[in-house]
């Protein structure tokens, strides 16, 4: 596994300086013995958290379940944060880092389509995102998120375009869409009709786990 750095870059909001600077000054290469489990850090909103769901039912919990069963040495870290937009993921990016992950499941965009916002802006956020998770070294997955459709084909034309665009321009590798064979299937999602439940979540793991083990793959023979 290749030698990876901790790297604070400039968000809207930074860390005092002072707090900046211990930090850059204990950074070190990160231990890279063979039996070091590997950090994966999914990042997102109430989709990762796990809004709703009782615990050990979360995507991250039932993620490092799945991954524990297949034999990979992983430590799957819960970075979701009910409510999060594009742009507040953004503004709490530096913090999540402190985690010094070596992986990266980046589930960001849901509620920017729920409330309308410009697509526009929410593809800038999330390539800052991406271009900050590149810069300190971690190997990142995107998953894609659709609009709701009543908000005219306009927008959900652009809306859903934001992700297999930014794979493409940050060579980031893409899976097109986060809640694939669960989102509107009622006995997948809970009363709100828009969190899963423990079998929506179990779905999405299976669907994402071939993803995930591709960047193990990847990352150990780096």
């Amino acid at each position: 596994m290749m030698q990876k750095f901790f790297r604070i870059f400039p968000l809207f909001f930074l860390l005092p300086s002072i707090f900046l600077a211990s930090i850059l000054l204990t950074a070190g290469p990160r231990p890279a013995e063979a039996d070091t489990p590997l950090k994966l850090l999914a990042y997102g909103d109430s989709l990762t958290h796990g809004y709703g769901l009782e615990a050990g039912d979360t995507f991250p919990e039932r993620l490092q379940a799945a991954l524990d069963a297949a034999g990979h040495s992983i430590e799957v870290i819960n970075g979701g944060n009910s409510g999060d937009t594009s742009a507040s993921g953004l503004a709490r990016l530096d913090w999540a880092l402190m985690d010094e992950p070596d992986l990266v499941i980046l589930e960001l965009g849901a509620n920017d389509g729920l409330r309308g916002l410009e697509p526009a802006e929410t593809k800038k956020n999330l390539r800052t995102i991406l271009t900050g998770l590149q810069q300190f070294g971690a190997r990142v997955l995107l998953t894609g998120m659709q609009a709701p459709r009543n908000l005219g084909s306009e927008y959900v034309e652009e809306f859903d375009r934001i992700y297999p665009d930014l794979a493409r321009e940050t060579g980031v590798e893409l899976y097109p869409f986060f809640l694939e064979g669960v989102a509107l299937e009622r006995d997948l999602n809970q009363k709100d009709g828009i969190h899963p439940n423990r079998a929506g979540v179990d779905k999405i793991v299976e669907a994402i786990l071939p993803y995930i083990e591709s960047m193990i793959a990847a990352e150990k023979g780096s």
